[in-house]
């Protein structure tokens, strides 16, 4: 009996075995069947715990031609160039001394009988600006000398006429004539100090020969003084545009009026300031830290970038103008802890006519403020894109190169980066000629990542960019 219970244990053990041997070579028919759900949970969380990049997430992304006009999409090839980098520095549009601004005084004392100009007519040299009634006692006094001088070198020419016959025979003395030549010359001299003190008083030379006629001047017109010979201040030449297109610029503009009609005025009192806004500064504002590289950059003679800041169709033809530092305050303002230095800057111009007269117009006027970027540092051999042009992820910088339709994107290292430009290092991640998307990186970079990578999910971009999944809004 013991015998056949220790058959039949082995014979039930082997069986056992087998069925296990069975069941463990055929887990894979019958395992998903017993645990479905589970098997298929685990996997689908194995797939999300891993990064995308390492499991090669594609990086291109499709847009269609509706999306990239949306996007108002621009591809540039890349070119290798120089790179300065700058610090932004405040400044102001002021007038230049001695150059913008002008003013008139009246030339005798006198009061206002009529004004011919007003602030804002534009007038040119020699162009009347008041009439003045002559008060002054000494004016009148002057102008009877010239008369009286000018008579009496008539009368001692006639007597030399008359007497030189008589000179030749013997019948009066030589020394007579001499007399006669000698008070001539007083004369003549004496007559030249009065004109020319009635020229210097505002007279007209037909005025002053009037004068000497006996046709004396009650009345005397101030005119606009006539530029310096090598006043360039004064150039004609304007810039013509698609909005208006002038011959000639006029000369001066009347900015402030300084005398009424019916005030007396002294001689030498100032009537009127003119302007003439063709040459100008740039007055830039740094603190004293920034000294060194203010110095360095106009020792340099760098050119600085200028930011005028206009609003885009203006209709002012490019300005072409290169700026540099022509020189350096040496003193520091109390108040703002600030220095200035100055840069030339040469204005544009244009004419419109209104009710019969000829109005001027600049196009930077002194107190327009303006952003000058100075020179610091620079880069060569590097890519320069807009800064829309690159988005980041954490330390990760991307651009997106366009292929056709699709976008694709490539990492690159940043140098440096500000408000306007990227700048990329030319390190061979991505060659030269390469056509890069130049704006919206930050657009495509959130439909990449909406689609998960994938080119065929569904998405729309609006025309402010925002993407949404189609059949949603």
């Amino acid at each position: 009996m013991i015998v056949g219970k220790v058959i039949r244990v082995f014979i039930g053990v082997s069986v056992m075995v087998g069925l296990a041997s069975g069941a463990f070579l055929t887990r894979d028919r019958w395992l998903p069947l017993v645990t479905p759900t589970t098997t298929a949970d685990a996997h689908a969380a194995d797939e999300h715990s891993h990064d995308p990049a390492a499991v090669g997430e594609p990086q291109q992304v499709h847009l269609t031609p509706e999306a990239q006009s949306n996007l108002r999409l621009v591809a540039k090839p890349l070119k290798a160039e120089t790179y300065w980098r700058t610090i932004p520095v405040p400044g102001v549009i002021v007038d230049r001394p001695a150059h913008s601004d002008r003013g008139v005084v009246a030339p005798v004392t006198g009061v206002v009988t009529k004004v011919y100009s007003f602030p804002g007519d534009t007038i040119r040299p020699g162009e009347p600006l008041f009439s003045l009634r002559l008060l002054s006692e000494a004016l009148h006094q002057t102008q009877s000398e010239l008369f009286k001088t000018t008579q009496d070198i008539v009368i001692a020419q006639d007597q030399k006429k008359r007497l030189a016959p008589t000179s030749q025979s013997g019948a009066i003395p030589e020394s007579k004539l001499i007399e006669i030549d000698n008070q001539l010359r007083r004369l003549t001299v004496a007559a030249q100090a009065y004109r020319q003190e009635l020229l210097t008083r505002g007279f007209t030379p037909p005025q002053i020969d009037a004068v000497a006629q006996g046709t004396f001047v009650s009345e005397i017109r101030v005119s606009a003084p006539q530029p310096a010979p090598d006043d360039k201040s004064l150039a004609t030449g304007v810039v013509k545009t698609a909005a208006v297109a002038s011959e000639a610029s006029p000369t001066y503009e009347v900015q402030e009026l300084k005398v009424e009609l019916g005030q007396q005025v002294q001689a030498g009192q100032l009537m009127v300031l003119l302007s003439n806004h063709q040459l100008l500064y740039i007055e830039g504002r740094a603190f004293r830290q920034e000294t060194p590289l203010i110095e360095r950059s106009a020792k340099e003679g760098w050119t600085v970038q200028v930011e005028f800041m206009e609003e885009a169709g203006s209709g002012w033809p490019h300005m072409e103008q290169s700026f540099a530092i022509r020189h350096i305050a040496n003193t520091i303002d109390t108040a703002s802890r600030t220095f200035a230095f100055f840069l030339p800057l040469t204005n544009q111009s244009r004419s419109f006519e209104k009710d019969g007269k000829k109005l001027l117009l600049w196009r930077y006027r002194p107190g327009q403020k303006v952003r000058l970027h100075i020179r610091v540092e620079q880069f060569d051999n590097v890519f320069v894109l807009p800064a829309d042009a690159v988005v980041r992820e954490g330390p990760e910088a991307y651009v997106f190169r366009q292929n056709g339709d699709n976008f694709d994107r490539k990492p690159v290292r940043v140098i440096f980066q500000d408000r306007q430009h990227v700048v990329i290092a030319n390190d061979g991640g991505i060659p030269p000629g390469l056509f890069v998307a130049q704006n919206g990186a930050s657009q495509m970079n959130r439909v990449l990542k909406a689609q998960g990578g994938s080119a065929t999910a569904g998405f729309h971009i609006h025309a402010d960019g925002s993407i949404h999944k189609n059949g949603s809004h």
